[in-house]
């Protein structure tokens, strides 16, 4: 568990000490202008109805509060089957989250199903599928988290591990049923996002999966690990995208302030593709 003291001192550090400045900077300046403030779109999950149930969408406090704390105004956005209404959402977005859930369907990919899995409902996937493609496409900024960081991987053309018992059958566990606030170490590797958020120091995050990445996407890298290998972050290599994929969940209720500084950075580099498509215009 990482201590509080690490907590405080590590929270000062989690970006770029001037563009933190900056970014609060800006937040009293438009305290009433919220509008200036980046909007980001999250993708709802999706139940279908059932005998006597209606159909819902459902979304995890976690995520819009995680945006919200971060500078961001969340909008939640539900699983449209127009891919035309959907570019017009996109058109009013600066960036997007996309949220864990269930599992992705593999036979989507050409693999079989396995008996562990929990798919999540077809519309979601679906609408899901269609939004990473025009993301990608658009070259939004993006955060994946948990199976959003595995669909933007297998979107883009990488693979999945579709049950890590068994095809990592060394792998510590990464998801426990009577513990939903089960944590476990994290390596990240030097000069990414992901060292800018945890540098140095003891690393705990939220873990919740039983899916992994397999082969990472082309134009991707792995950024941080599990100590037993397992890939738990990705980033975006080329310069016109900033795209980020986190397998653990920082929004979690246990999160740490760490966790926290995660949403920070990807609104810091919302900004940075701002001021960059800025120039370029």
């Amino acid at each position: 568990m990482v201590s509080r003291t690490l907590v405080r001192a590590k929270a000062i550090d989690c970006s770029d000490r001037d563009d933190l400045v900056r970014l609060d900077a800006g937040r009293a300046e438009v305290a009433d202008k919220s509008a200036i403030k980046p909007l980001i779109g999250i993708n709802a999950d999706y139940r279908s109805s059932r005998k006597d149930f209606p159909a819902f969408s459902l979304l995890g406090a976690g995520y819009y509060d995680s945006i919200a704390k971060a500078g961001g105004i969340p909008m939640a956005i539900p699983p449209l089957t127009n891919e035309g209404d959907l570019h017009r959402v996109l058109d009013l977005l600066d960036g997007f989250v996309l949220c864990g859930g269930a599992d992705l369907d593999p036979r989507t990919d050409g693999f079989m199903l396995h008996p562990a899995m929990r798919l999540l409902d077809r519309r979601r996937e679906e609408f899901d599928r269609m939004l990473v493609r025009l993301i990608a496409e658009r070259r939004m900024p993006v955060l994946g988290i948990g199976c959003g960081m595995q669909l933007l991987n297998v979107a883009l053309g990488g693979s999945l591990f579709y049950h890590i018992p068994e095809d990592l059958p060394h792998a510590l566990p990464h998801l426990d049923t009577s513990d939903p606030g089960h944590r476990h170490a994290l390596v990240v590797e030097r000069g990414t996002l992901m060292d800018k958020v945890y540098s140095d120091g003891e690393i705990k995050v939220s873990s919740m999966h039983h899916m992994a990445v397999d082969d990472v996407a082309a134009n991707f890298a792995v950024t941080a690990r599990c100590p037993d290998g397992v890939i738990e972050a990705i980033e975006s290599t080329v310069d016109d995208w900033f795209a980020v994929g986190v397998q653990f969940h920082p929004e979690a209720d246990r999160g740490t302030e760490l966790d926290i500084c995660i949403f920070q950075q990807f609104m810091l580099g919302i900004s940075r593709s701002r001021n960059k498509l800025q120039m370029v215009a």
